[in-house]
């Protein structure tokens, strides 16, 4: 049976305070409606229709063409808002899940569990409910003498002895399509002066048709998100949900509480995250590796059995085995080979050091390209801009470029070549060569003999 999604992305959000639309604040790197698309994509559904109003081009912008859209140019509740994907689907059969864009918690193993219980449902739809002590606002559940769904009232129409009632909407659907389209377009309208979908539980009944319930074991899943203070709150439970999924599969975090790891980080296997540790976007470190404390990393490549201390790091890729900080600094395009050393206070940008270079502390490498096993001595600084263009260095191998060296852009050292402390390059150097001094020289070579 062929089961389509219909995701709710259309309200503005107004306690949000925001010019940004609801659903596009993030938790834990990603947008709301990223995590209300991948759990229903998870379960292999491929039709997925967003319903889109306020600020429908930003999220059509960030969602792209992975989705269908449906505009709702009126906001006038959450039955409308469904009714407007129809023509989209189009479908008269199959089952119709509904869900809300801002819930980012709901988990896909929970929606998976909805349509199945929906698929032997001899009634319309099945409902997810959820027990709490806090409402959030959300409609209680009635039910009958024989514990069956009768209706869901809305908190603001609910009596004080309904709003006692524990069990909650908790806003997700799996519907009978052809009954769907049917039972919408037959919906009272609500004293609010909008249509909600929940009425369509109160016409199941009313037809004699059965209601099916679901009742969520993790009462954060049906988190939905209105305020900065929701946000916040679920940005801890979406957290502490990475966190437990890393350190299940075999990575040891010190100290969760004081740790920040985003939903899109990959960690292999024994690499242990120290305390204070933010590590964002696209990054991916592999086996055995020490990170932290104090380092923060986005979006950056990281090899096996590396040591980063305090270390600022984006968009840029350390190979295996390498040692580096404490207090540097691996700016875009930085690239360190496997075995490279960095000392504290270190900084690279746009440049590749190869594998088992020592890069000494209080050095600057900026559109360089060196080579293996070069000795990078304190305070060595490419001069890679000159005031309008950047322009590159090169080092060859086994080079020797002593302390307090100034290496002049655009620049060639050659194999094997060294620099004495203090030297200012401004000219090329051949291979084997010494140069020392300012404006750098190279050293006579004495015959043999004298």
């Amino acid at each position: 049976m062929k089961v389509a999604s219909v995701i709710l992305a259309a309200g503005k959000g107004t306690r949000m305070r925001s010019d940004l639309p609801k659903v596009l604040h993030k938790i834990c790197g990603y947008p709301l409606i990223h995590y209300a698309c991948e759990a229903s994509r998870a379960l292999g559904i491929q039709e997925q229709v967003v319903v889109v109003g306020h600020g429908s081009q930003q999220v059509q912008a960030y969602l792209g063409d992975q989705v269908l859209y449906a505009l709702q140019e009126q906001q006038l509740g959450t039955a409308h808002a469904v009714l407007a994907a129809r023509e989209m689907l189009a479908m008269d059969e199959g089952l119709i899940l509904v869900t809300s864009g801002d819930m980012p918690l709901l988990t896909a193993q929970t929606l998976q569990e909805l349509v199945s219980v929906q698929r032997t449902n001899s009634g319309p739809l099945t409902m997810l409910v959820v027990t709490a002590d806090d409402p959030r606002g959300f409609g209680r559940v009635i039910r009958g003498s024989d514990a069956q769904v009768l209706a869901v009232v809305e908190e603001a129409q609910a009596s004080p002895d309904q709003l006692k009632i524990r069990e909650l909407n908790a806003g997700a659907y799996c519907f009978d399509a052809a009954w769907l389209w049917q039972t919408l377009e037959n919906l009272p309208l609500s004293p609010k002066g909008e249509y909600y979908l929940t009425d369509t539980i109160a016409a199941a009944v009313e037809q004699g048709k059965p209601v099916a319930a679901v009742s969520v074991a993790d009462e954060l899943e049906s988190m939905g998100i209105n305020t900065r203070i929701h946000l916040a709150e679920a940005e801890a439970a979406m957290q502490q949900r990475i966190l437990n999924q890393l350190m299940l599969a075999g990575v040891t975090i010190i100290n969760p509480p004081s740790t920040y790891i985003e939903a899109s980080v990959r960690i292999g296997q024994d690499t242990i995250i120290y305390p204070n540790t933010f590590l964002r976007g696209e990054t991916q470190i592999g086996k055995n590796c020490e990170i932290g404390p104090n380092t923060i990393a986005t979006d950056c490549k990281i090899g096996n059995q590396c040591k980063i201390l305090a270390a600022v790091m984006e968009k840029a890729i350390v190979e295996d085995s390498v040692d580096m900080g404490p207090f540097v600094r691996l700016r875009k395009g930085a690239h360190l080979g496997e075995h490279v050393h960095m000392g504290n206070f270190g900084e690279v940008k746009d440049s590749y050091l190869g594998e088992g270079t020592k890069m000494g502390h209080f050095s600057y490498i900026g559109n360089a390209t060196i080579g293996k096993n070069v000795n990078i001595g304190a305070g060595t600084i490419t001069c890679n801009y000159d005031g309008q263009h950047k322009h590159a260095t090169i080092i060859g191998d086994n080079v020797f470029i002593g302390s307090d060296t100034m290496l002049v852009a655009p620049l060639t050292i050659g194999k094997n070549a060294s620099t004495g402390a203090g030297a200012v390059v401004t000219h090329d150097v051949r291979e084997g060569e010494v140069v020392v001094g300012v404006p750098a020289k190279a050293l006579r070579k004495k015959n043999i003999g004298e």
